[in-house]
């Protein structure tokens, strides 16, 4: 079967699923039923908010890259394609997507309904940017297809465009699927190169690394930019630029897939110790998943938790089937561990980062901290957007706004008692908000909808689009992330999950049924040396 042929042929299995869902969404509509949507995955650590009788759409099987344009430069993929399979169909065409998110199981889908920043978005912006159509279906089971508004003009250079729908695609991008499923996405590639050359320089002081970041940033030859801070005296800004060469002296890249290489976070640490400033030259996959690996440093909390287990190259190399992110997710939910454990980013702006990273060292005392900086999207969106200290969200400020802000990853060990760690995350919600940052919707979330939808801009220009696009049955944002904090502050664990080590061996236990340390065992992004 030739090229055209074949996808051709995958066309026409993606209209014929798609089919079948806009009948089944159809029905429901006709009942006025609310839905949600089964994706077969999550990288959410939000506990399940659904009732029994809930009804699913199940979008599972849209999970292929469908054609990837090398003219065009561009890919058509469906909702469920996670990133590591998304980089094994580009670049064998020398392209690669300018956002990839960096654990390899989030998805296409999740990077535009959700919210999707990586080290690239200083450049590019949020996932959603780099989309240039998506296909949907909307609550009542009519299939659409809508343009990105702001790629649409920026092709016609200059000349008056008006693109139908656009609304809905600013709407829909991090509104988690309530104004319509996402059953196709149109994904903008540019070129790749096959290496990252990769700088790591020491900051030390919270103020520098975070100044360092943003001068970075302002950088015209720099393709990623981010920064880890290890402690108040002990930072390291990564700055990445795309490159096809090795150096002549060098004999192979650094890589961080393989069992025996070291964890990304503790190579930053290790090579700024006793030197301001290291270099490395990566493979571009290798670069993009650098953090799968122990999670970013959120593994290390397992060896914390399995006290017993020494935390050193020896048992991260036997253990590593079950220390990637796909696997730690498995067994986070499945040990219910997640009930206790701190995992937010927060969008704050600059001038007040420090500030906010002074507030979790003592009140959550959470080391290492992610620094990423991102494009700035104005309101109404359902992404964070931050405020400058000395104004305030809305039109007669919104000149006044920063066009960058900072991402700060706050991952760790919470109060072990439900009322405590609900009490501290809801403390934190408010130290961000009296900051100007805002969260990303993906983790445990408290506002109480009245302050919530005041933070996104009032509900009114998002109840006028599911009423124009027929998603006014469906659960809205605010219903599908907010966790009830009297009863999540009340709730308990099964004794027996509770128990030490009981519910860490059950959520090992369910992480292997799932079979997922195979993907990352058969992963072809994985760099490997000539004649392997």
């Amino acid at each position: 079967m030739t090229g055209a042929n074949t996808i051709a042929a995958a066309l026409e299995r993606h209209a014929t699923t798609v089919t079948r869902l806009s009948s089944q969404i159809s029905s429901f509509y006709a009942s006025r039923l609310p839905y949600r949507i089964f994706h077969g995955s999550t990288n959410s650590t939000r506990p399940p908010t659904q009732k029994g009788n809930t009804k699913f759409v199940d979008i599972s099987s849209l999970n292929n890259v469908l054609s990837v344009d090398k003219t065009t430069k561009t890919a058509l993929v469906e909702p469920n394609v996670p990133m590591d399979k998304l980089v094994e169909a580009t670049l064998p065409h020398g392209l690669v997507p300018p956002i990839i998110m960096e654990f390899p199981g989030i998805t296409a889908g999740g990077g535009f309904a959700g919210t999707a920043g990586e080290s690239s978005s200083f450049r590019h912006g949020f996932f959603d940017d780099t989309v240039r159509e998506v296909e949907m279906v909307l609550g009542d089971g009519e299939v659409v297809k809508v343009r990105n508004p702001d790629i649409a003009k920026a092709e016609a250079k200059g000349a008056a465009v008006e693109v139908e729908k656009g609304d809905l695609f600013r709407g829909a991008a991090g509104a988690v699927g309530t104004l319509g499923t996402t059953t196709l996405l149109e994904v903008q590639l540019m070129e790749a190169k096959k290496y990252v050359k990769t700088e790591y320089k020491r900051a030390s002081s919270v103020a520098e690394a975070i100044r360092m970041v943003r001068e970075e940033t302002q950088k015209g030859d720099n393709d990623y930019v981010d920064g880890i801070l290890f402690s108040k005296d002990h930072g390291v800004v990564v700055t990445g630029k795309l490159v096809n060469e090795l150096p002549s002296d060098l004999a192979k890249p650094q890589t961080f897939s393989g069992a025996w290489d070291p964890w990304f976070y503790l190579h930053c640490q290790e090579k700024t110790l006793t030197s301001e400033k290291a270099t490395d030259y990566v493979p571009l996959a290798e670069y993009l998943f650098r953090y799968d690996r122990g999670g970013f440093w959120v593994g290390a909390a397992a060896f914390q938790y399995f006290s017993w287990v020494p935390f050193n190259r020896l048992t991260r190399w036997f253990l590593d089937d079950f220390l990637h992110t796909r696997m730690m997710y498995r067994a986070l939910h499945g040990s219910g561990e997640s009930a206790r454990f701190v995992v937010q980013d927060i969008a704050m702006p600059f001038e007040t980062s420090e500030e906010f990273v002074n507030y979790t060292s003592s009140s959550l005392g959470i080391w290492p901290l992610w620094l990423c900086p991102l494009k700035r999207r104005a309101p109404p969106t359902f992404h964070p957007h931050t405020t400058r200290p000395g104004t305030s969200l809305g039109p007669a400020d919104e000149s006044k706004q920063d066009s960058m802000m900072l991402n700060i990853g706050v991952w760790g060990w919470g109060p072990d008692k439900p009322a405590e760690f609900v009490a501290k995350n809801i403390e934190l919600e408010e130290k961000v908000h009296e900051l100007g940052g805002m969260k990303w919707f993906y983790a445990h979330t408290y506002y109480q909808q009245e302050k919530f939808w005041k933070m996104y801009g009032g509900k009114a220009w998002y109840d006028a689009l599911r009423k124009k696009y027929n998603a006014e049955h469906l659960p809205t944002v605010w219903d599908k992330i907010h966790v009830d904090a009297d009863k999540a502050g009340k709730k308990q664990r099964h004794w027996l999950l509770a128990t030490k080590p009981v519910g860490g061996f059950y959520g090992i236990w369910k992480s292997i049924q799932s079979k997922d340390y195979f993907l990352h065992r058969k992963a072809e992004w994985k760099w490997k040396e000539k004649g392997e």
